[in-house]
């Protein structure tokens, strides 16, 4: 549903697609319910492969970049809880939360005034280099018994969305601690 104020910025779905094929990102799948569309995508972090993250564009409000980061948590659910808490403190600009299915989700929001292909691949690459950092700290929750695949053959295939972010997202640089705040503009609402 359209905004009611006539100032409003308007981002129709076909910015959304154009700035995905401007990001080299091709999505999996499109769908469109009651005036709002999303966009299934697959990703790789440089650690974190095939990281499903749906975009969702509401023309009146937002446009949301939200990954499953881990399959449903079966563990003591106050230990994971804390985790998700802790890592909410640890990155800004981006939510972690539980979906109804038990399921942890990232969350990164970018308002419409600061949609366009820059923000929604600065959002994605938040998401991806997140998942990235995080890796060693939730292999509990991604693999069975905690034991990752052997990937040492593997690349990933959004090299180009990662370069092209990295020297903006602390996040995207593997060694160190990443600062309470990233120094950049944030494109996200709500942090």
């Amino acid at each position: 549903m359209p905004s009611a104020d006539p100032g409003a910025l308007l981002v129709r779905p076909a910015d959304v697609e154009r700035w995905l094929a401007d990001l080299g990102i091709e999505p999996v799948e499109r769908a469109d319910r009651d005036g709002i569309s999303s966009w299934d995508l697959v990703l790789d972090g440089r650690r974190r492969f095939d990281l499903r993250v749906t975009v969702i564009l509401d023309p009146a409000l937002a446009l949301i970049c939200w990954a499953h980061y881990a399959p449903p948590i079966s563990d003591l659910f106050r230990k994971s809880y804390r985790r998700l808490l802790r890592w909410n403190d640890e990155f800004p600009f981006a939510k972690f939360s539980v979906g109804e299915d038990e399921r942890p989700l990232l969350a990164v929001e970018l308002p419409l005034a600061l949609a366009d292909a820059d923000g929604l691949g600065l959002a994605l690459a938040r998401i991806l280099g997140i998942a990235d950092r995080l890796v060693d700290e939730s292999k509990d929750w991604l693999w069975i018994g905690g034991r990752a695949p052997d990937l040492s053959g593997r690349t990933t295939r959004n090299v180009t969305l990662l370069e092209r972010f990295e020297d903006r997202l602390p996040e995207l640089t593997l060694g160190g601690d990443v600062p309470a705040s990233d120094g950049v503009a944030a494109p996200v609402a709500g942090a």
